[in-house]
């Protein structure tokens, strides 16, 4: 018991700390929500439906990889494999935002319209063809793209941790193990993206409000450029 407890201990530091020196963790939903005008309550849901399918996806490969017997250092190779892919899948995902949010800008511009009225007069009008189809469309692939990304993503650190348990042939360690590791990343991801949520909402955005998508597409970008290029 003094061991679990000293691994339970061990697993909720690593989880927290791994948490918050990876950007990747809260820095999508954070910047998504601002962008796409997300309710607290939808920003909130996601963010724990992504961390549940992020360490989800790592507690289920630990456990077959304990069940077959599967050595950890190819367990670990596979979970480098899946994160340099989801690196990627940001990047992509961040750069193709992007380019969407410049297409809209140069496509949206203000322009105006002339009519005369039958007493002669001249109105004129400024307005813009927002293309609400396009926005609906974004809306609702988006959050599916970010699930997508984060099941792809591992949790490197879970795998050494639930080793040791099963070494010890024990299965009420591995799933002690399993749910501090999730408590604790899920509760780190939700503290940041909460706080962070609510704070960005009374900072004033001035002229930036017409690039908020281009700021978004350019942060999950950057994201996943500094796992790949920095290792976060």
């Amino acid at each position: 018991m003094n061991d679990l407890n000293v691994l339970l201990g061990t697993a909720a530091i690593i989880a927290f700390t791994h948490t918050l020196f990876g950007p990747d963790h809260y820095l999508p939903f954070i910047v998504m929500s601002k962008a796409r005008k997300w309710s607290l309550w939808k920003t909130t849901w996601l963010t724990i439906a992504c961390g549940i399918g992020h360490v989800g996806s790592s507690i289920v490969l630990g456990v077959i990889g304990i069940a077959f017997g599967i050595g950890l250092y190819k367990i670990e190779l596979f979970e480098g494999f899946r994160g340099n892919l989801a690196a990627w899948a940001f990047i992509l995902f961040g750069f193709a935002y992007m380019m969407w949010a410049f297409y809209r800008i140069y496509f949206n511009k203000p322009h105006k319209h002339k009519h005369f009225h039958t007493d002669g007069h001249l109105h004129v009008h400024e307005h813009t063809h927002s293309n609400e189809h396009d926005h609906v469309h974004h809306k609702k692939i988006t959050p599916w793209i970010l699930f997508t990304i984060f099941v792809l993503g591992p949790c490197e650190p879970l795998i050494p941790i639930l080793m040791y348990p099963a070494a010890e042939l024990s299965t009420f360690g591995i799933i002690a193990v399993s749910v501090v590791f999730s408590v604790i990343t899920i509760g780190t991801m939700l503290g940041i993206v909460i706080l962070a949520t609510l704070g960005i909402n009374f900072l004033p955005m001035g002229k930036l409000e017409k690039y908020i998508h281009v700021i978004a597409g350019a942060t999950i970008f950057l994201s996943g450029m500094a796992i790949v290029f920095l290792g976060l």
